[in-house]
């Protein structure tokens, strides 16, 4: 039979985090928005345990993974690399397509890889709860199952358009005993602002976080968690990178193309930075591409600025590619795509050359996704089909060019969960949700003024 699965046993879960800042040339400082001066240890212990600060600010090329987190790994860890066969045959490629499943974790995407770490350091700091923020639910579910498993309360907002789009997103998290509340609400201070404002608000990334954050500081035994974006988060993620060079070499291959989802940043840089330290270690060359949708196109349309990570401005200042704090991005189904801002590590890999990107629309990722599902047998989350697409596109170039390379996609997640998506585009109702120019510009007049670099 030809080989479909490449799989490692428990023990070759890694023993530690990668820090991708090490290679990308290490990120600006985080600056206080008040005074403009770098964010210390003590500022930042404010909204994270002390253990998640030094992994934020470290230089350290690799953090220790604590073992009761690496036990929990062993839940679905590790993940199955896949030759995805059929869909070459499907396309008529000479390029050998691979693709690294994150969808077989208890939740169904790659979040509990941070979730996990993140309650168990709260745990140690003495909280008894978790708040998050969420958008298509994914990282809301990370957070409820984490909270169970380290026996903790957990408060998911969740972006309004999505809680509306996805119920059953919603009824997992109950099921693990979390409270979900749609976002905007009326239970904060940043909520009502924005539902006073524009009552028909759809949500987004940066309103749920705030509210987040305001309901971490109103009840202190409640531990802020972050699903993307931050350095100990894209650390944390890199379990699946790790995994995946280990995986090509029982392949006896290795990729010429890693493609990953875009939106706050996290699993593209779990997937593509190993590769990354790899290519600046043996000089073995990859392209890393990053896929965003166009109707939130931060690193395309984006400005590099120093901005706030979440609508109210709660947040310190960092460096990175922003659409603009307030920006309010159209309602797609791939919810956890819809972020203002990306991760400091990736926004700085784009910027000098490291990794590419490109904007996709929504209905070109569906059909992509649908392509996968009806070739591989697996129907991918709205995200995941951003990464499908931009591998897709590549392997079509590799048939026109005549040229066999290989690719790895990230699929993130399964799309389970996201099947009124499916039935909308095929149906031919799903909108592009083109982003205008005024909605571009809005956001862009947000970033704090003078723009500093």
């Amino acid at each position: 039979m030809d080989n479909i699965k490449y799989e490692l046993t428990e023990s070759d879960i890694p023993h530690t985090w990668y820090n991708p800042a090490v290679d990308v040339g290490g990120i600006a400082p985080i600056l206080d928005p008040a005074t403009r001066e770098p964010v210390g240890l003590d500022a930042l212990a404010r909204s994270m345990p002390p253990a998640l600060v030094e992994q934020e600010l470290s230089m350290e090329p690799e953090f220790e993974i604590p073992e009761p987190v690496r036990q929990l790994y062993a839940q679905w860890r590790s993940t199955p690399l896949f030759r995805a066969r059929r869909l070459e045959k499907a396309l008529d490629t000479p390029a050998r397509i691979y693709y690294k499943f994150e969808g077989v974790a208890p939740t169904g995407s790659f979040k509990p890889n941070t979730a996990l770490a993140q309650a168990y350091y709260n745990k140690l700091a003495g909280k008894t709860g978790l708040v998050g923020e969420t958008g298509a639910g994914q990282w809301g579910s990370a957070v409820a199952l984490a909270g169970a498993l380290f026996d903790m309360k957990t408060k998911v907002f969740m972006v309004r358009v999505s809680f509306e789009q996805k119920p059953y997103r919603r009824t997992l998290m109950e099921t693990y005993g979390s409270v979900c509340t749609a976002s905007p609400s009326t239970e904060t201070e940043s909520g009502r602002a924005v539902l006073a404002e524009h009552p028909e608000h759809p949500g987004s990334l940066g309103v749920a976080k705030s509210e987040a954050l305001q309901f971490a500081m109103a009840n202190p035994e409640y531990g802020y968690t972050r699903g993307s974006g931050l350095n100990h988060v894209c650390a944390h993620q890199s379990v699946i990178g790790q995994e995946a060079v280990k995986q090509f070499a029982l392949a006896d291959d290795y990729p010429d193309i890693v493609v990953g989802a875009a939106g706050g940043g996290s699993n593209l840089a779990g997937l593509a930075f190993p590769f990354l330290r790899n290519k600046l270690a043996s000089g073995r060359d990859v392209r890393l591409i990053a896929v965003e949708p166009a109707a939130c196109p931060t690193l395309t349309r984006g400005r590099i600025a120093y901005d706030h990570a979440d609508s109210a401005g709660l947040t310190p200042l960092f460096r990175m590619h922003t659409l603009g704090h307030k920006f309010i991005p159209p309602a797609v189904h791939a919810g956890g795509l819809r972020a203002h801002n990306i991760a400091q590590v990736v926004s700085r890999a784009v910027e000098t050359g490291l990794m590419e990107a490109i904007a996709v629309r929504q209905n070109d990722c569906f059909e992509a996704g649908v392509l996968f599902a009806r070739a591989e047998g697996i129907v991918p989350a709205p995200e995941s089909t951003h990464a499908i697409r931009g591998a897709v596109n590549e392997a079509l170039r590799c048939r026109e060019e005549g040229v066999g390379k290989t690719i790895l996609l990230g699929l993130s997640g399964h799309g389970d969960f996201d099947l009124v998506a499916y039935q909308k585009y095929l149906a031919g109702t799903l909108s592009d949700d083109a982003l205008s120019d005024e909605a571009l510009r809005a956001g862009l007049d947000s970033i704090p003024s003078p723009v500093l670099v």
